[in-house]
């Protein structure tokens, strides 16, 4: 009976044993293999590996896919113009060299996230201090992507790649959000107020420049109309001195019809010697004839 206990007991302690030296990796982690002693560490890939019991090696399995660390609490920063935010980074990282990190956390992997947490409050801090309020809140991605460089020189010494950071919140502690809050208005409305200056400015400008504009035009239009118009009267007082020269009499004759066209109005009463050279060609279609009698009665035109 003694026997059949003590061999159990033995088989026990050779499965036991037996378990402590088989591991397993699966395709998400890495295997860090630590001997006792200064023996360097031994990097494992996915698959099934044997190892000397404990204490003599030990097994840190390492979380190679890509993760989120997202701060429950937003962290405190100031911007250039001495102005507090709060912020809450969200990082995406990835274990790119487990040795390393094993190596400077002295096997602590489980300290990464906070490690992390700490550089990005660095780095975020260093990048609010470089921006103006207003600019911190236009320009988040642009303030996130340079703390991620700078968080990135110092997380490739941990082996660690940070791949991104986003920020989820970015506000003003509730102490002095009101007064920022009345600010930032006051300080949009003196940019509006600006603006609607600078457009009055350029309206007058433009309305200035068209009145120049339409004088200049009327001018030459009036300018172009007196030469054509000279040029017309030359031309017809060329055709009338010709036409006129070839018959002088019909000249005459034109000539004492516009007189009388200009002269005579309709209604009008005029009392005048018919006798007079002004009517003769009253008196004949040639201008000439003898003169009516003086005694005649007077005419209305």
């Amino acid at each position: 009976m003694n026997k059949i206990i003590a061999l159990v007991v033995a088989i026990v302690i050779v499965l036991f044993a037996a378990s402590s030296m088989v591991f397993v990796v699966d395709q998400r982690h890495m295997a860090v293999l630590s001997s006792h002693g200064d023996t360097a560490p031994t990097l494992l890939g996915p698959g099934l590996h044997v190892k000397l019991p404990p204490p003599l090696q030990t097994v840190t399995l390492v979380d190679n896919r890509i993760q989120t660390l997202d701060a429950p609490d937003e962290d405190h920063y100031v911007t250039s113009d001495k102005t507090d935010l709060l912020a809450n980074p969200v990082i995406k990282y990835r274990v790119t060299d487990p040795l390393k990190l094993l190596a400077e956390t002295r096997g602590d992997v489980q300290s990464l996230p906070d490690r992390l947490a700490s550089l990005s409050r660095g780095a975020l801090g260093d990048a609010f201090g470089k921006y103006a309020l207003s600019d911190a809140l236009a320009k988040q991605q642009s303030l996130a992507d340079e703390a991620r460089g700078t968080m990135e020189k110092t997380a490739a010494s941990l082996g660690v790649s940070v791949l991104d950071v986003q920020l989820t919140r970015v506000d003003f502690p509730a102490a002095m959000a009101d007064s920022v809050y009345k600010r930032m208005i006051a300080a949009r409305q003196q940019v509006a107020n600006d603006e609607r200056a600078k457009g009055a400015a350029e309206a007058d400008q433009i309305k200035t420049d068209a009145v120049g504009q339409q004088q200049a035009i009327l001018a030459d239009g009036y300018r172009q109309a007196q030469t054509i118009k000279g040029e017309g009267d030359a031309k017809a007082a060329e055709i009338a001195a010709d036409a006129f020269g070839r018959d002088p009499q019909f000249y005459q004759f034109y000539q004492s019809m516009q007189a009388y066209k200009n002269t005579f109005k309709p209604g009008d009463v005029i009392v005048v010697d018919s006798s007079s050279e002004f009517f003769r060609f009253m008196r004949s279609p040639t201008g000439g004839g003898a003169a009516p009698d003086a005694a005649a009665a007077p005419r209305k035109h």
